[in-house]
């Protein structure tokens, strides 16, 4: 089959691949930069970004702002003039803040998701970056298209449709997380009529991306063949040589099996795919008490939340497996080694050819 670019308005990336955005500190410069000259779309995480800044405990809303402008403006220069977008979490504090300096840092694209996005378009109203809600299911999709042309009077620019079987925070119930696999390809292509309405309406393209336990160029081909415009990928990305996480992060992918992977808890309120752990089995017997609030996430009480957060995934990005968050997509058990940005790209581009 011939592939076609993802064309996002006037940005256009020769790949219909996303690398999904990965906190903490998992997609940050290095990675977006390669995946984004290598012809796909790179995307730095906007979750506690600036959490090897020298100030960090002191002045943390201040650290991330300036480390997120400082990855956006590096990964804009080492991408060979290739996309790069931010993805920014509904439920992070000092939203608003993070959106603004993303822009102003030159930044091409906005994903946000955990939580629908409600206030996005007013906040970048007149800016000319791009932005793209996440939704795992129709109804979603529906409830932020009609937001969006009732009260901003547009349309997304790309909407990524997230899938149960995504690593880290999932848009699920956790009773439903196994059911809603069943159906997600018949969710995926209600998705694309429903947004083809706001196409018209508004008259531009509004490519469907799909995420969540996209694996390889089969899994790509297949979303294409059903009409969709692209995917979004993570778990991939993890075990790349570009990746942002420490060795031991990356290789905790390439050394997991299936049975290691769980769905655990989150502060952040939603279910969470990660590798099971001596943390994760810790969470499992109650509360973990948090010593530091880094007031990263709305609706949190360090008082009877059960563990913190941030501190848990700074210290697996850090390469302390064992007693940090590792967040994982389902197909992580699959991956047997780690490779550069680029040989992974033409091996997707490859496979989606031959699919």
């Amino acid at each position: 089959m011939k592939i076609e670019a993802l064309k996002i308005g006037d940005l256009v990336a020769r790949l219909p691949i996303i690398q999904g955005g990965m906190g903490i500190g998992v997609s940050r410069c290095k990675l977006a930069s390669a995946v984004a000259k290598a012809g796909g779309i790179g995307v730095i995480s906007a979750a506690q970004v600036g959490y090897d800044e020298k100030d960090f405990e002191k002045n943390n809303l201040e650290a991330n702002l300036r480390a997120l402008r400082k990855h956006i403006k590096e990964a804009k220069e080492n991408s060979n003039n290739g996309i790069i977008g931010v993805n920014v979490m509904v439920a992070t504090n000092n939203y608003a803040e993070h959106v603004k300096a993303s822009v102003e840092a030159g930044v091409d694209l906005i994903i946000s998701g955990a939580g629908l996005p409600t206030s996005l378009p007013k906040i970048v109203k007149g800016l000319g970056v791009k932005i793209a809600p996440i939704v795992s299911s129709l109804k979603s999709a529906r409830v932020i298209l009609k937001l969006w042309d009732k009260h901003d009077k547009i349309a997304p620019d790309l909407i990524v449709i997230e899938g149960a079987r995504a690593g880290g925070h999932l848009g699920f119930k956790k009773d439903d997380i196994f059911s809603s696999m069943d159906n997600f390809d018949d969710e995926v292509v209600k998705i694309i009529e429903e947004t083809k309405i706001y196409a018209e309406k508004y008259s531009k393209n509004i490519p469907v991306v799909v995420a969540g336990g996209v694996f390889d160029g089969k899994d790509i081909a297949k979303y294409l063949k059903l009409g969709a415009n692209g995917v979004q990928m993570a778990t991939r990305f993890v075990a790349t040589e570009e990746c942002d996480a420490s060795e031991e992060f990356k290789n905790a992918y390439v050394n997991c099996k299936k049975e290691d992977i769980a769905i655990v808890s989150s502060p952040v309120g939603m279910p969470g795919r990660a590798i099971e752990n001596e943390f994760v089995k810790k969470t499992y017997l109650g509360n973990i008490k948090v010593t530091r609030c880094y007031d990263c996430i709305t609706h949190c009480n360090p008082k009877v939340t059960p563990y913190c957060i941030s501190k848990a995934l700074i210290e697996a990005v850090n390469g302390n497996t064992k007693e940090g968050l590792i967040f994982c997509g389902d197909n992580a058990h699959r991956i047997n080694k780690i490779v550069p940005v680029q040989e992974l790209m033409n091996e997707l581009e490859k496979e989606i050819l031959e699919a």
